[in-house]
């Protein structure tokens, strides 16, 4: 299956559940008294997110009036190309290499799998990779990362469970220097019940990296499960405080009827999403 094709089918359940409805919307009338009203709902449901859905319906008032739309087809590429504007709002520079990506986000949301997705997708681009597999808190955390480590081909470096994680970093940046390796990629752990120590933890791993690789093209990457709709907002705004993103990986897409939220995302924070999830597959 292509590209593409993998998007439209990971996308197929919030794509139902949209246009779905605002085409039995269309059926009633375009701009029929309580059209907006609907399409309101139709977009709170999906999780577009209340300031957002706001958004959206101010600037298609404003482009029905201005433009003079009457016609379905009208109203609805209107529609499109407003949420297309929203999606397109915050752009990332190219990667340059060497690369240090760090991937950080809370536990469960698929920051291994990613993390893997990632070293397969550098890999096909003939760049050599090395993991470094900093979260040594959650068990078996380095022993999942591996495999997925093994099956990009790319190599891994990292300690004993309840080691520090910058040490794993500050090897990892070592070996990747005296070799040459155009990326590293370096794993975090997300424990969202101790938010100070993790904060920290991720400052620390920030600083070992400006101060061992500075040379490097340097990206925070937070991953995000689009299951959990809205609350994916705090986690950016928590994060981004933190340490500054410059990028979202929003897995589980294609589990979801409501990724509506990744508008909310890209309107309310100045970061790019980069990556989607739409399945389990290495090159997914």
């Amino acid at each position: 299956m292509g590209l593409f094709a993998k998007l439209r089918a990971g996308l197929r359940k919030t794509k139902e559940a949209i246009t779905y409805k605002i085409s039995k919307l269309f059926t009633g009338g375009v701009l029929k008294d309580d059209f907006y009203d609907e399409l309101e709902i139709i977009l709170l449901s999906a999780d577009v997110g209340a300031a957002c859905t706001e958004t959206v319906l101010d600037e298609l008032r404003e482009v029905i009036d201005k433009r003079r739309l009457r016609k379905e087809d009208e109203v609805r590429a209107a529609l499109k190309e407003i949420i297309a504007g929203i999606l397109c709002e915050n752009e990332s520079e190219p990667f340059k290499f060497p690369l240090v990506v760090t991937v950080i986000g809370v536990n469960g949301v698929g920051k291994t799998t990613s993390i893997g997705k990632l070293a397969h997708m550098f890999r096909a681009m003939r760049k050599s990779v090395t993991i470094a597999a900093g979260d040594t808190f959650r068990a078996a955390a380095a022993e999942q990362l591996k495999t997925w480590a093994d099956r990009a081909d790319a190599k891994i470096i990292s300690q004993g469970e309840g080691g520090d994680p910058a040490a794993v970093v500050y090897d990892a940046l070592k070996s990747v220097k005296s070799k040459g390796t155009d990326v590293l990629i370096i794993d975090t752990a997300g424990r969202l019940h101790n938010k100070v120590n993790l904060m920290e933890e991720l400052k620390k791993i920030n600083r070992v990296v400006e101060r061992e690789y500075p040379a490097a093209d340097r990206r925070n990457l937070i991953v995000l499960d689009a299951v959990t709709g809205q609350n994916a907002l705090s986690q950016v705004e928590l994060f981004d405080e933190a340490v500054g993103l410059d990028g979202i990986i929003l897995t589980k897409l294609d589990g979801t009827a409501k990724g509506g939220v990744i508008l909310s995302l890209c309107r309310e924070f100045s970061v790019p999403v980069l990556y989607v999830g739409v399945g389990e597959g290495i090159d997914d």
